[in-house]
């Protein structure tokens, strides 16, 4: 629109251009075809009223004094010429000290008598102004030629230019105008047109495969941004059932990663049972002095490997059916300071932004985020380690209760960190890695997050995001 109203208002403007200057051109043009046609009827009425014979001679002396008359009623310069072109009388006052006037150049002359009208007119620029000279027989009553009749012109465009000038300055105000308007209108209907492209970039941008993705509800204006939108919502409906098949496929394959990873823990306290009871039906003698230390040997050993399997069984059981959420209304802070009371470690700190920060949130799972966090905390450290630290802080951030774990332990290494909440990921001697996974289950039930900043050597940070108003 823009670029439209400025070739516009160039294209109006060079056309005014050209167009007063075709006016002055036709003006001055027919301005001296009247003072010729007035000046000659005035020469014709003077030539049929005097005494003198017509001759190209007795012109001068016809002339002597009406020439000046002539001049002054027509406001023109008047000249008369023989026919071979030297000047016979002139309306232009002269001195004796003035040059001869020049002849008539033979072009001219020549251009005269071969024309129809027998009449030229000579257009020269001088010094940036453009002069006209016609030239055009004076003939008797008999249309004999008598001599030749030179008005010179000289074109004022004054007026023509004042005038252009004035309506070049009118058309920029009504076009600046206009232009100011165009800026306005184009702003707003690019804004209007854009608003539902806007809408879709922004949802396309938000679209992931890993949350529940909303369709566009925008009818916008054009037919070709409604395809878009409906190409969109269709795309939104084919990666949610997508998202459905991946999951459970994800959840199929972790079970299966998971029933390996549990009959892998499982077999190994049954073959030394297996060994232990081989061995003691091989070596079994009831009159055996030592037969009761024997027996409470064997029974430990038994007791030891069933222990083992019981906690493989009971942290598959933990993670496979989390139990359902007890919600309640509670003071977070007050429930991390109690979950904080079972460790003796003396450099185990405790900050809170402030005394109460209410949520809703089921009080054991809580406790079992805190515990869990807090215990791997710990078995990071080294023993040997001279100075320990371990700093729980509660506080609010917005709609959300940020609690965060801070060690100086030895920290993740860098192949570690993506697979740190893996089900069967552990980097301690002990244990089937299902703590992290646990809780990490557990917060994302609640909508909310839990990442870690670490460095190598120098410490881990675990931050746990949950909202304080849960449904």
């Amino acid at each position: 629109m823009i670029v439209l109203i400025i070739m516009a208002s160039i294209i109006l403007a060079s056309i005014s251009i050209i167009q007063f200057k075709n006016e002055a051109r036709e003006y001055h043009q027919e301005r001296l075809e009247r003072k010729e046609n007035e000046v000659k009827e005035h020469i014709n009425y003077v030539l049929s009223t005097t005494t003198y014979p017509l001759t190209m001679r007795n012109l001068p002396l016809i002339f002597k004094d009406k020439i000046h008359e002539l001049a002054q009623i027509h406001a023109i310069e008047i000249n008369i010429y023989s026919l071979d072109g030297k000047l016979l009388k002139s309306s232009k006052e002269s001195f004796s000290v003035d040059k001869v006037a020049p002849p008539i150049p033979k072009y001219i002359l020549k251009l005269v008598r071969s024309s129809i009208e027998k009449r030229f007119v000579d257009i020269k620029t001088i010094d940036g102004v453009k002069n006209r000279s016609s030239y055009s027989q004076i003939k008797d009553d008999k249309f004999k030629p008598l001599g030749i009749l030179n008005l010179p012109y000289v074109e004022d465009d004054g007026f023509y230019e004042k005038e252009l000038n004035g309506f070049l300055i009118r058309l920029g105000q009504v076009y600046s105008f206009m232009l100011l308007v165009a800026f306005g209108l184009a702003y707003f209907l690019s804004t209007y047109i854009t608003k539902s492209l806007k809408t879709i970039s922004d949802k396309l941008s938000e679209t992931s495969l890993n949350q529940k993705n909303e369709k566009i509800g925008v009818e916008a204006s054009s037919k070709e941004i409604n395809l878009l939108i409906k190409s969109y919502n269709a795309m939104v409906d084919e990666l949610e059932i997508s998202a459905v098949k991946l999951a459970q496929s994800e959840r199929e394959e972790a079970w299966r990663e998971m029933a390996k990873q549990v009959a892998h823990e499982i077999k190994n306290p049954l073959t030394p049972m297996r060994l232990t009871v081989q061995s003691f039906q091989r070596k079994f003698e009831p009159s055996d002095p030592e037969i009761k230390q024997k027996m409470k040997d064997y029974s430990e050993t038994l007791i030891q490997q069933i222990d083992t399997m019981s906690a493989v069984a009971s942290a598959f059981s933990n993670f496979a059916s989390m139990p359902a959420q007890q919600n309640e209304t509670l003071n977070v802070v007050e429930v991390v300071e109690l979950a904080l009371d079972i460790f003796n470690e003396a450099y185990l700190v405790f900050e809170k932004e402030s005394e109460e920060i209410i949520a809703k949130i089921d009080r054991t799972q809580l406790i079992r985020i805190i515990t869990n966090l807090v215990k791997n905390a710990i078995q990071a450290i080294p023993d040997q380690q001279e100075t320990k630290s371990i700093v729980v802080r509660v506080e609010k951030k917005q709609k959300n209760v940020l609690i965060t774990v801070k060690d100086n332990g030895i920290g993740i290494k860098e192949e570690d960190k993506t697979r740190i909440f893996e089900p069967k990921f552990t980097t301690k001697n002990s244990g089937m890695g299902l703590g992290l996974s646990i809780i990490k289950n557990i917060i994302e039930n609640y909508k909310g997050s839990i990442t870690f900043d670490t460095q190598y050597g120098q410490g881990t940070t675990f931050t746990v995001s949950l909202p304080i108003l849960n449904s």
